[in-house]
């Protein structure tokens, strides 16, 4: 028998979540350290708001525990 509740169903989104934001943030920084051995210049994909793909995961991580209503702009 399988029993889901709130708490559990959260935790595990946040858990999914933080997985793609660690992969993310890797693979960004796997990217910039070849362009360093390249004696190159990582240029970031910017998206529609400035922010980097590595920014707006590691500034989001709270977001989904926070009401729409309590959001800024910026969020």
């Amino acid at each position: 028998m399988q029993v889901i509740d709130r708490f559990h169903a959260q935790q595990r989104a946040a858990e999914a979540l933080q997985e793609i934001r660690i992969q993310a943030i890797d693979e960004e920084n796997k990217a910039i350290e070849m362009a360093r051995k390249a004696k190159g210049t990582y240029l970031p994909e910017l998206l529609s708001n400035g922010d980097t793909v590595k920014q707006m995961l590691a500034r989001s991580r709270y977001l989904l525990y926070k009401n729409k209503h309590k959001w800024t702009l910026e969020q």
